[in-house]
């Protein structure tokens, strides 16, 4: 079915596998080091190898990817932050090379006082400068669509198209977030807008750059430009969304990112299974 969530790495990297072995799921998505700070150690050869040895004992799980941090702003303008997000941005293609992951999934970046085709020119720029200094990895770079919040670029499927024929390499895909494209203005709640959304997807971006999907409901409501995760049918998005992607992309990995507390992950994990009957 390739459908998990986002597992904690809490302990060690390879701890992740002990989430997805009790949720029973065959895909799932990490944080490589804290998300929330700029220093990052290398992978040690410990942590490879633990790592390496936990998904051997768990070959139920097909892919893993990571999220990088969202620290990370490639269309900054202020030249020390963008630096300063190109290294940690190659650190984490990196990781991921090490640890065999397939992708890592990146927020393209806000354009702040920027045009957005200013910061989409930055972006590219600087996805060419950390594919080259990841030459020979095979860890594909995804663009998360974005809902449009703040000065954030992404939000529209031009703009993941401008910024991956600017870089020029087929290392660059894309991550496709329900909220977001809910949030964004893609109508996916009804079956006429869910199945538009996606053939605009496939005319502008193509379905062969899909790599991953997120599905969260939505607190937001349509085009609100607002970014909040709701559990699964009971947002603004509503059930019907998630029934339609469950069937149409069962060959896509597919992680839920919403609140685990009080064992929401599992809970969600069994709506989207049944829906997908």
């Amino acid at each position: 079915m390739l459908l998990g969530v986002h597992c904690s790495v809490s302990g060690g990297l390879e701890n992740s596998f002990e989430e997805a072995k009790t949720l029973g799921i065959d895909t799932f998505q990490v944080f490589t080091r804290n998300q929330r700070q700029w220093k990052a150690k290398p992978i040690s050869e410990d942590e490879k190898k633990a790592f390496a040895a936990a998904w051997a004992q768990n070959p139920q799980v097909k892919v893993i990817f990571s999220h990088a941090s969202y620290l990370i702003n490639l269309a900054s303008a202020d030249p020390e932050l963008r630096n300063k997000s190109i290294a940690g941005f190659t650190e984490e293609v990196i990781r991921c090379t090490e640890l065999g992951l397939a992708y890592t999934v990146l927020h393209p970046g806000a354009a702040g006082e920027s045009t957005p085709e200013e910061a989409m020119e930055r972006i590219a720029d600087s996805l060419k400068k950390v594919v080259q200094e990841t030459h020979g990895s095979k860890v594909k770079i995804l663009l998360e669509n974005t809902a449009g919040q703040g000065s954030h670029v992404g939000y529209k499927f031009e703009h993941i198209r401008t910024i991956m024929d600017h870089t020029g390499s087929d290392r660059i895909g894309t991550c496709f977030d329900t909220c977001h494209a809910f949030a964004a203005g893609y109508n996916i709640a009804t079956e006429e807008g869910f199945h538009k959304t996606w053939h605009d997807f496939d005319h502008i971006i193509g379905l062969s750059k899909l790599h991953a999907i997120h599905l969260n409901d939505s607190k937001g409501d349509f085009a609100s430009r607002i970014d909040r995760h709701e559990h699964i049918g009971k947002g603004k998005i509503g059930p019907l969304a998630f029934k339609l992607m469950m069937k149409k992309f069962q060959h896509i990995p597919k992680v839920i990112e919403t609140d685990e507390a009080d064992n929401m992950d599992a809970v969600n994990l069994k709506v989207l299974r049944e829906l997908a009957e």
